[in-house]
C-alpha cells in the first residue's frame, strides 16, 4: 500500500484546503518519498527553447509560494509551474473556498489568488538557482490594483531572470473583471505593453524568459479565434495553456456542484481538450500549446497530445489518485509511441485535431 492510499482517509477527514496545506507540510518536511521516474528518451520535448525529461507538468494553484518546487521534481514531473503570484501578498477570498466533487471527480475553487508575493517566491526562487528541472511562474494582478496591466508588467520584471518560462494568468474566473483580458482590444493593449517590458527586461537580465497566455476553457468560437489572431500577429507571445477553470456546472452530480468558483479535474476534460484543438487549428500549428484540463490518465493524456499539446499538465486528479499518476501517465505515454511505432511525442501532436472539431 502507498503513503498516499495510507493518508488519503485521513485528509478526506478534513477540509479540503486544510488538506492541501497538510500535504505541502509533508512535502517541505520530505515526508513523500520520491516517485519511480519512467526514463525515457521518447518522452524528452524540445520546445520554447528548453529542454523538457518528460511532458507531464504540475499545473499552477498548487504550489502557490514556490514552497515545494524540488519535491514535486522528484515525484516525476518534467516541469513545475508555481504561483499565481501577485505583487502584494494577498489573503484571497473566505473561506470556505475550495471544494471537492468526488463523484465527478472535479474541484471548484474560488482562492482568489491567495499568495504570499513577489518578494516572497523572489527569495525561494533565488534559493534555488542553479538545481536543475524546469520551473514556470504563473503571474496574476492583485485584486485592489488600479494597475492592472501594471502588476503584469511588475511580474515581468521580477521573475524574468528566475523562470524558465512565465505564465500571464488573465483567466482565473475569481478575480472579477480580469477575463475581460482576454477581449480582443484589452488583450492587444497588454501584449504591446508586455512586449516592451520584456525587451527592456530582456536587454537587462541577458535573457527574456519565453511568456505563455493561459486562456479560459469558457470562450466561444469568435473570441478564440480573435486571441488565436492576435496571439500570432502580437509576436508577444511564446506560448498559449489551454485551459483554465470553467465556470460551467453541466452534468455535476455532487451536493457542493452549485458553490461559487472555477470547477477543474475531469468534468473539464472534453471542454477544454475541444477548445485546445480549435486553437491548434486557428494557429496551424504554428504556435506550442500546452493542454491541461481533466487529464486523468494516460489515455487522457494522449488525446490532449493528438489535440495539439506539446506539453501537458495537471492537478487536480492528484487529489484522487495521487502521485502514482505521474509515473503510469508517463509510461502509458512511452507504451502508445511504440504502439503507434512513433519516435517521439512531436509525432503524435495534433494528429487527432479532426476528432475533436
Amino acid at each position: 500500500m502507498t503513503l498516499f492510499q495510507l493518508t488519503r482517509p485521513l485528509l478526506g477527514m478534513v477540509d479540503a484546503e486544510t488538506a492541501h496545506r497538510l500535504t505541502l507540510a509533508a512535502l517541505r518536511l520530505g515526508v513523500v518519498p520520491p516517485g519511480d521516474v519512467v526514463d525515457s528518451l521518447a518522452l524528452a520535448v524540445n520546445l520554447l527553447g528548453l529542454s523538457f525529461p518528460n511532458p507531464l507538468g504540475l499545473a499552477a494553484g498548487f504550489d502557490k509560494n514556490a514552497e515545494v518546487i524540488d519535491p514535486m521534481l522528484r515525484l516525476g514531473f518534467g516541469f513545475v509551474e508555481v504561483g499565481s503570484l501577485t505583487p502584494q501578498p494577498q489573503a484571497g477570498n473566505p473561506r470556505p473556498r475550495l471544494f471537492r466533487l468526488p463523484e465527478d471527480q472535479g474541484i471548484i475553487n474560488r482562492l482568489g489568488f491567495n499568495n504570499g508575493g513577489h518578494d516572497a517566491a523572489v527569495a525561494r526562487l533565488e534559493r534555488r538557482r542553479g538545481r536543475p528541472g524546469i520551473v514556470g511562474v504563473n503571474i496574476g494582478a492583485n485584486r485592489a490594483t488600479t494597475d492592472r496591466i501594471g502588476d503584469y508588467l511588475r511580474g515581468i520584471a521580477r521573475f524574468n531572470r528566475l523562470a524558465d518560462y512565465i505564465t500571464l494568468n488573465v483567466s482565473s474566473p475569481n478575480t472579477p473583471g480580469l477575463r475581460r483580458l482576454q477581449d480582443r482590444r484589452e488583450l492587444e493593449v497588454l501584449l504591446a505593453r508586455l512586449k516592451a517590458e520584456r525587451e527592456r527586461t530582456g536587454e537587462k537580465d541577458g535573457r527574456m524568459a519565453p511568456l505563455l497566455l493561459k486562456i479560459a476553457p469558457d470562450l466561444d468560437d469568435p473570441s478564440l479565434a480573435d486571441i488565436a489572431e492576435v496571439a500570432i500577429k502580437s509576436a508577444a507571445l511564446d506560448g498559449l495553456i489551454i485551459s483554465n477553470t470553467t465556470l460551467s456546472r453541466a452534468g455535476l452530480k455532487s451536493r457542493h456542484a452549485g458553490e461559487v468558483g472555477g470547477l477543474s479535474g475531469r468534468p473539464l476534460f472534453e471542454r477544454s481538450t475541444r477548445i485546445l484543438a480549435r486553437i491548434h487549428r486557428l494557429t496551424d500549428g504554428k504556435l506550442p500549446l500546452i493542454g491541461v484540463g481533466g487529464i486523468a490518465s494516460p489515455a487522457d493524456a494522449w488525446s490532449k497530445i493528438r489535440a495539439g499539446a506539446s506539453l501537458l499538465q495537471l492537478y487536480s486528479a492528484l487529489v484522487y489518485q495521487g502521485p502514482e499518476l505521474i509515473r503510469a501517465i508517463n509510461l502509458g505515454l512511452v507504451q502508445r509511441l511504440d504502439q503507434h511505432r512513433l519516435p517521439h511525442l512531436a509525432a503524435a501532436v495534433g494528429t487527432g485535431v479532426d476528432e475533436w472539431l
